[in-house]
């Protein structure tokens, strides 16, 4: 049951994170694209023309530390070949890209709030 509670958590977040990147005139190329290695959250193309490809962490509390600190060098490293092998899969070998997180936390009350870090990598 708790799988289910943190699927349906998570896909709270990259709703709030899709609709804030819509906000920033970002087009969304693509969610939830996935390959043998892994997941990437959200492709979003900003205006001027570099590829976004988003990690969304979603907590409803800091109890367990802040939803940065679950991307780990390890993590960093998969997300970077998972950009790649999207660039290359699409024909966007040499575009220019970056990677991108968001923490989404989840009030009690129901309310959230957004922390947004482009460039991350």
């Amino acid at each position: 049951m708790q799988r289910k509670n943190n699927q349906r958590t998570g896909a709270y977040g990259e709703e709030v994170v899709t609709q804030y990147l819509c906000g920033e005139q970002a087009e969304i190329i693509e969610r939830n694209w996935r390959i043998r290695e892994g997941e990437i959250d959200i492709i979003a193309l900003y205006p001027s023309g570099v590829f976004a490809f988003v990690e969304v962490k979603t907590r409803s509390s800091v109890a367990f530390g802040h939803p940065f600190e679950a991307i780990n060098p390890e993590k960093a490293r998969r997300l970077q070949r998972l950009a790649m092998g999207w660039l290359a899969t699409h024909g966007c070998l040499g575009c220019e890209y970056q990677i991108d997180v968001a923490a989404v936390l989840i009030a009690p009350d129901g309310s959230h709030s957004i922390e947004y870090r482009a460039g991350v990598l």
